[in-house]
């Protein structure tokens, strides 16, 4: 087959001007599809650590903010709340030293806080994600005589005491999370940020 009448040069610049005009396309395409993974500013914004004011939150009671979604409470803790925890026998608890990674290392010990009175816990139950009941003070209606106060899941009746640690034979597998948090003065919890990073 003969090349007569056939302009290679230009035959070239065709090809090479479609080739290029393609790459635009492609990456006019990719770069709005790449930058839709990024979480949006809504998103970032969730995940960022917040403040809270305890300075009005009296013994006994307990607030609530957010943070990624979960609520987070934060409990003042009497210290008739603290003697009943920390009297709790061992035997009555799935994970009485709370050996199971459901808190932050510097928040070991009983109490699972960094203040005694204070206590900073998610308000989820760590079997199917139901929010617990604030049951503070001994009674009844929890089930036995050894209640000492605490969190009652009214979805599977799973039982945690004040320090959000999970009676034995719960269906609930695990105490309830602590999350990352520091005070940034005396009365500002910051949650969301590890002790290390305030």
């Amino acid at each position: 087959m003969a090349d007569h009448g056939v302009n290679k040069g230009r035959r070239r610049f065709l090809v090479g001007a479609t080739s290029v005009m393609g790459a635009v396309g492609v990456i006019g395409v990719a770069v709005p599809f790449v930058a839709s993974w990024k979480p949006s500013a809504r998103a970032r914004a969730a995940g960022a650590p917040v403040q809270a004011d305890i300075s009005k939150l009296r013994p006994g009671q307990r607030m609530t903010v957010e943070w990624r979604g979960r609520p987070i409470w934060i409990i003042r803790r009497t210290s008739e709340m603290i003697a009943r925890t920390q009297a709790l026998p061992a035997d009555y608890l799935a994970d009485p030293d709370s050996r199971q990674p459901q808190q932050p290392a510097y928040v070991q010990g009983e109490l699972r806080s960094l203040r005694p009175e204070v206590g900073v816990l998610v308000g989820l139950c760590t079997h199917f994600g139901c929010s617990p009941l604030y049951r503070p003070e001994p009674d009844a209606q929890a089930g036995d005589d050894h209640w000492p106060g605490g969190f009652f899941c009214p979805c599977h009746s799973s039982r945690f005491d004040l320090a959000g640690r999970v009676y034995a034979s719960m269906p609930a597998p695990i105490n309830l999370e602590v999350p990352p948090y520091h005070y940034l003065s005396e009365h500002i919890i910051v949650v969301g940020e590890d002790k290390e990073a305030g």
